[in-house]
């Protein structure tokens, strides 16, 4: 999850020098992958994600000031983060990650950075951050998934695929009302 803000980034980077840099050329196509990207991928998680993504935090080249970026990780922070309270210890812990204070800044977690999964380095140098760790390895330990983009079947749908048409007719009936009430019981 954390890594698609940046892959998103960088794509459009290279479609751009693909098309030397001609505005003409790949306007069109940036602009079908800003539409898909604004409609379905651009949320506030996946501002969090690539902001707190040790991967991207440290790198010369991170956008972590840019305002779309922060507004999606104090969004997401709304969202996740019940407690007033607890978003303000949070707000206050930022800092130390962002200036790689305190065990951030150590020889072996600046040099595990690039080595170690994002959650599992957050889970070793989070301390004295314990409510910005609890929040950010919540943020990080998501993954991706396509099943919102996957075919909804119904249960005839279900049933009467390739490999189950030579289904005979009784058998295919039991298997459609076994799968529809099954959907019934787990409503």
């Amino acid at each position: 999850m954390s890594f698609i803000y940046e892959g998103m980034s960088s794509a459009k980077e290279k479609i751009k020098s693909n098309f030397g840099n001609v505005k003409k050329s790949y306007e069109p196509i940036l602009k079908i992958i800003d539409e898909r990207w604004e409609g379905q991928l651009h949320r506030p998680l996946h501002a969090a994600a690539y902001y707190l993504n040790l991967h991207f935090h440290y790198d010369p080249n991170f956008k972590g000031d840019d305002a779309d970026i922060k507004q999606g990780l104090y969004n997401c922070m709304g969202i996740l983060v019940f407690d007033q309270t607890e978003r303000n210890k949070i707000s206050v812990q930022l800092p130390n990650f962002h200036y790689a204070r305190g065990l951030f800044g150590m020889e072996t977690a600046k040099s595990s950075r690039k080595t170690m999964l994002p959650a599992e380095w957050w889970d070793f140098y989070r301390d004295g951050c314990p409510e910005l760790k609890k929040f950010t390895i919540c943020v990080l330990s998501l993954t991706c998934s396509s099943s919102g983009c996957e075919r909804n079947w119904s249960g005839f749908e279900m049933v009467n695929t390739k490999k189950r048409n030579r289904l005979h007719q009784k058998k295919m009936n039991d298997l459609v009302y076994v799968m529809y009430n099954l959907k019934l019981k787990s409503k």
